[in-house]
Protein backbone atom coordinates (compact mmCIF):
# COMPACT_ATOMS: atom_id res chain seq x y z
CA UNK A 1 0.00 0.00 0.00
CA UNK A 2 1.68 3.47 -1.04
CA UNK A 3 0.55 6.53 1.21
CA UNK A 4 1.18 10.18 0.24
CA UNK A 5 3.21 11.50 3.17
CA UNK A 6 3.56 15.04 1.64
CA UNK A 7 3.13 16.64 -1.71
CA UNK A 8 5.57 15.30 -3.24
CA UNK A 9 6.60 12.39 -1.36
CA UNK A 10 5.37 8.68 -0.70
CA UNK A 11 5.58 5.77 1.41
CA UNK A 12 5.10 2.11 0.18
CA UNK A 13 4.26 0.39 3.47
CA UNK A 14 4.72 -3.05 1.32
CA UNK A 15 8.16 -2.81 0.04
CA UNK A 16 9.07 -0.41 3.15
CA UNK A 17 10.36 2.50 0.59
CA UNK A 18 10.57 6.26 0.16
CA UNK A 19 9.64 7.15 -3.81
CA UNK A 20 8.76 10.69 -5.56
CA UNK A 21 5.24 11.18 -5.99
CA UNK A 22 5.72 12.96 -9.25
CA UNK A 23 8.34 10.09 -10.88
CA UNK A 24 7.70 6.95 -9.41
CA UNK A 25 11.06 6.95 -8.53
CA UNK A 26 12.53 5.03 -5.12
CA UNK A 27 14.47 7.23 -2.75
CA UNK A 28 15.21 5.02 -0.24
CA UNK A 29 14.62 2.43 2.45
CA UNK A 30 11.48 3.86 4.98
CA UNK A 31 13.41 3.12 8.23
CA UNK A 32 16.12 5.89 7.39
CA UNK A 33 16.04 9.64 6.78
CA UNK A 34 14.16 10.41 3.35
CA UNK A 35 17.07 12.83 2.87
CA UNK A 36 19.64 10.70 2.20
CA UNK A 37 18.42 9.59 -1.00
CA UNK A 38 17.46 12.94 -2.43
CA UNK A 39 20.23 15.42 -3.91
CA UNK A 40 20.94 18.26 -2.00
CA UNK A 41 21.59 22.14 -2.73
CA UNK A 42 23.51 23.77 -0.66
CA UNK A 43 22.13 27.55 -1.73
CA UNK A 44 24.12 30.55 0.00
CA UNK A 45 21.12 32.35 1.86
CA UNK A 46 22.03 35.82 0.50
CA UNK A 47 21.17 34.34 -3.03
CA UNK A 48 17.47 33.98 -1.51
CA UNK A 49 17.39 36.95 0.83
CA UNK A 50 19.34 39.82 -0.58
CA UNK A 51 21.03 42.40 1.52
CA UNK A 52 18.57 45.38 1.74
CA UNK A 53 20.65 47.83 2.45
CA UNK A 54 24.47 48.62 1.78
CA UNK A 55 26.28 45.71 3.00
CA UNK A 56 29.47 47.69 2.42
CA UNK A 57 28.08 50.35 4.57
CA UNK A 58 26.80 48.58 7.16
CA UNK A 59 27.26 45.44 9.10
CA UNK A 60 23.89 44.04 9.31
CA UNK A 61 22.33 44.37 5.78
CA UNK A 62 19.02 42.47 7.11
CA UNK A 63 20.57 39.03 5.15
CA UNK A 64 21.07 36.10 6.43
CA UNK A 65 25.09 35.96 7.54
CA UNK A 66 26.03 32.28 5.45
CA UNK A 67 27.84 31.49 8.41
CA UNK A 68 25.62 31.24 10.81
CA UNK A 69 22.66 29.86 8.07
CA UNK A 70 22.78 27.53 5.37
CA UNK A 71 19.69 26.76 3.10
CA UNK A 72 19.39 23.19 1.71
CA UNK A 73 17.40 22.45 -1.21
CA UNK A 74 16.27 18.68 -1.31
CA UNK A 75 15.50 17.44 -4.65
CA UNK A 76 14.31 13.57 -6.51
CA UNK A 77 17.53 12.39 -8.51
CA UNK A 78 15.49 11.32 -11.52
CA UNK A 79 12.64 14.47 -12.29
CA UNK A 80 14.53 17.08 -10.33
CA UNK A 81 11.19 17.98 -8.13
CA UNK A 82 11.93 19.95 -5.37
CA UNK A 83 10.60 18.10 -2.73
CA UNK A 84 11.85 19.59 0.86
CA UNK A 85 13.89 23.13 1.77
CA UNK A 86 15.90 23.50 5.09
CA UNK A 87 17.35 26.55 7.04
CA UNK A 88 20.07 24.51 9.17
CA UNK A 89 23.31 26.06 10.97
CA UNK A 90 26.46 25.09 8.84
CA UNK A 91 27.89 21.76 9.96
CA UNK A 92 25.02 20.50 11.30
CA UNK A 93 23.40 17.24 10.01
CA UNK A 94 20.11 17.14 7.63
CA UNK A 95 17.48 17.30 9.90
CA UNK A 96 15.57 13.67 10.53
CA UNK A 97 12.03 15.25 10.09
CA UNK A 98 9.75 11.89 9.37
CA UNK A 99 10.00 8.43 11.35
CA UNK A 100 7.50 6.69 10.26
CA UNK A 101 6.01 3.47 12.47
CA UNK A 102 5.23 1.27 9.68
CA UNK A 103 3.77 -1.19 12.18
CA UNK A 104 1.34 1.36 12.89
CA UNK A 105 0.59 2.67 10.03
CA UNK A 106 -0.10 -1.13 7.92
CA UNK A 107 -2.31 -1.41 11.12
CA UNK A 108 -3.98 2.42 9.99
CA UNK A 109 -4.50 2.07 6.18
CA UNK A 110 -5.42 -1.27 5.81
CA UNK A 111 -8.87 -0.54 7.66
CA UNK A 112 -9.27 2.36 5.68
CA UNK A 113 -7.89 1.49 2.15
CA UNK A 114 -5.74 2.87 0.11
CA UNK A 115 -6.35 6.25 -1.64
CA UNK A 116 -6.77 7.27 -5.15
CA UNK A 117 -6.45 11.04 -4.52
CA UNK A 118 -4.80 11.75 -0.74
CA UNK A 119 -7.23 14.06 1.30
CA UNK A 120 -6.48 17.78 1.09
CA UNK A 121 -9.55 18.98 3.32
CA UNK A 122 -12.92 20.41 2.26
CA UNK A 123 -12.89 23.24 -0.12
CA UNK A 124 -13.48 26.40 0.47
CA UNK A 125 -14.74 28.59 -2.28
CA UNK A 126 -15.79 32.68 -1.52
CA UNK A 127 -18.80 32.09 -2.82
CA UNK A 128 -19.58 30.10 0.40
CA UNK A 129 -19.60 32.52 2.78
CA UNK A 130 -15.74 32.43 3.26
CA UNK A 131 -13.96 35.79 3.67
CA UNK A 132 -11.68 37.92 5.88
Amino acid sequence: MKVAMTEYLRLDLDAEKWECRVCDHEIGDANRNYKEGLLVHDRNPQDIHPPIINPNTYRYSFAPDPEWVRILEYCCPKCGTQMEVEYATPGHPPLYDMQPDLDAMRAQWAARGEAAVPYAGPSVARDEGHSH
